[in-house]
């Protein structure tokens, strides 16, 4: 049965899929994790990081697939920061918020990979799809967010209209090869979305990029297939 996916479209100058952070170390993946793309929905829709049952309700809801435009170049960026408890910061909500922590002695130091002069594509559907937000309320948003939209960080601004269109498909690997373009595009489906053998498969992979939004913090993990996918012909 074909179904309805709604495609977003990933670039900027610099942005960043966060993959699992150890110490200090900040890192970058190829394609965008499940709770990214929540957090970027419940921005666009104007949701409140304490909306935890909305936020979890969303993410178990979100099948998406992506695929990878550009061959991944990663920038490392070493940041300093002496921060005081009276420090406050900008946020996306328009208003400067406050630390609750206690001042540093010496300068924080941290590094986080970002993407460089990337391209993604994603398609992505709501199972199932007669809940609260609809399909089309997230792509309504996109184009309407309540607040400004980064992908990954703050400073990843997108050079484009998130917000890409649509596509018929009876699958996430259907729905990705139904997209336009030339040549053999490096991809991520779901399992049980696309194949799983054959001379374009990359590689199956538990893949960590989930969250607890009841708990505040990543946990789970979903098993995802990485290949290769060629785009469709362009009328």
């Amino acid at each position: 049965m074909s179904r309805r996916w709604l495609v977003l479209r990933f670039e900027a100058p610099l942005m960043s899929f966060g993959g699992v952070a150890i110490d200090q170390f900040g890192p970058t993946r190829e394609f965008p994790s499940a709770s990214m793309l929540t957090g970027l929905f419940a921005n666009a829709l104007g949701w409140h990081w304490s909306d935890r049952v909305a936020h979890q309700s969303l993410q178990d809801r979100v099948l998406f697939g992506a695929r990878s435009e550009a061959t991944p170049n990663v920038l490392t960026d070493t940041q300093n920061a002496h921060l005081s408890k009276s420090d406050r910061a900008w946020t996306t909500s328009g208003t400067p918020a406050g630390r609750a922590g206690a001042s540093y002695g010496a300068p924080h130091r941290r590094s986080r990979e970002y993407l460089t002069d990337h391209a993604t594509t994603v398609v992505l559907r709501l199972e199932p799809d007669d809940g609260e937000p609809t399909l089309s309320e997230l792509a309504y948003a996109l184009d309407h967010p309540v607040r400004p939209l980064y992908i990954g960080r703050k400073p990843c601004l997108p050079s484009c209209r998130l917000m890409h269109g649509w596509v018929s498909a009876e699958s996430v690997h259907r729905a990705l090869s139904a997209l336009p373009g030339s040549g053999a595009y490096r991809s991520l489906w779901p399992a049980g979305e696309g194949p799983e053998s054959g001379a374009d498969i990359v590689r199956i992979l538990d893949r960590p990029d989930l969250r607890n939004w009841h708990k505040g913090w990543h946990s789970g993990s979903r098993n995802v297939v990485e290949g290769h996918i060629g785009g469709a012909s362009a009328e």
